[in-house]
């Protein structure tokens, strides 16, 4: 049988592994924090992974907290929005003033503020007709009243269109004029049931953007399909009904929530908070 001091030095090895499990959760969290979050001070963002599709425009978000509730004034607020590894800002407002001499040529007439919102607190960009260049890390940068303090954004591109549904004798065919990256393509039934009576052929243009069309063979009258095309950023559901001899057709798009790469713990920080409890049980036991 164990005597008592080999239950109490067992007992306490157990409580040094949880307790330094813990330690390192706690650091962890607070790294991933500070990594992660790309934001500093009272400057924040409403969406740090937005999709811009080719061709459309797209708000890159940025709001600051205001000093009072009526919020600031517009000659009091200074915002830079910047994108990572360029030199050149990406737009530049001043205390009430637009100053572009120094914007990158990347971005000429193609960016803007929502200037009657400033004092409330948004400091969004607007991002006309989007680029595969576009896509990166951006940086929104405020100088207000009530403190000052950075974001980051971190655009992704795709290319993505509703499909074109037709319906002839017994074929429903999906047509997607533009997407990027190239998707997969799978039929449903109207019990959710993959359907594998299908062939779906894709041809890409000279910019990479794919073009498909799929065709779903023996479908029935006055049934529902649904066809899910889908990339690792962006999911469109469009289902569609078969009604004598007419189709109606919705579409759904999503876009997965992307999470930020996960910020390991530097080893250093491991190592210290497992030595600190050895030599802490160390100095209990002497």
């Amino acid at each position: 049988m164990a005597s008592l001091g080999q239950i109490i030095f067992w007992g306490m090895i157990v409580m040094i592994f949880v307790a330094a499990g813990l330690i390192i959760l706690i650091l962890s969290v607070s790294f991933s924090v500070q990594g992660l979050g790309g934001s500093q001070g009272t400057v924040d963002s409403n969406n740090k992974w937005p999709i811009g599709n080719l061709g459309e425009d797209v708000i890159l978000s940025c709001k600051f907290k205001t000093s009072t509730n009526s919020g600031e004034l517009t000659s009091q607020v200074s915002i830079t929005w910047k994108k990572k590894g360029l030199s050149e800002v990406v737009y530049n407002y001043n205390k009430g003033a637009v100053q572009l001499t120094e914007q990158n040529p990347q971005f000429k007439d193609r960016t803007q503020l929502f200037s009657d919102a400033i004092g409330g607190g948004n400091a969004s960009m607007l991002l006309r007709n989007v680029k595969m260049k576009d896509e990166g890390v951006y940086y929104c940068s405020v100088n207000a009243p009530s403190g000052s303090g950075t974001a980051s954004v971190n655009l992704r591109v795709a290319a993505f269109s509703a499909p074109k549904l037709k319906w002839v004798n017994t074929t429903l065919t999906a047509e997607g004029e533009r997407w990027f990256p190239k998707p997969d393509v799978l039929w449903l039934d109207v019990n959710d049931n993959v359907l594998n009576e299908s062939e779906t052929s894709f041809f890409n243009n000279s910019a990479g953007i794919t073009r498909f069309i799929s065709s779903l063979q023996q479908i029935t009258l006055n049934d529902s399909y649904t066809c899910i095309i889908q990339n690792h950023l962006v999911k469109a559901v469009s289902r569609a009904t078969i009604k004598d001899i007419e189709i109606s057709m919705r579409t759904f798009f999503s876009f997965p929530t992307a999470a930020a790469p996960p910020i390991l713990l530097p080893q250093r920080h491991v190592l210290a908070a497992t030595t600190s409890f050895f030599l802490w049980i160390y100095q209990l036991t002497s």
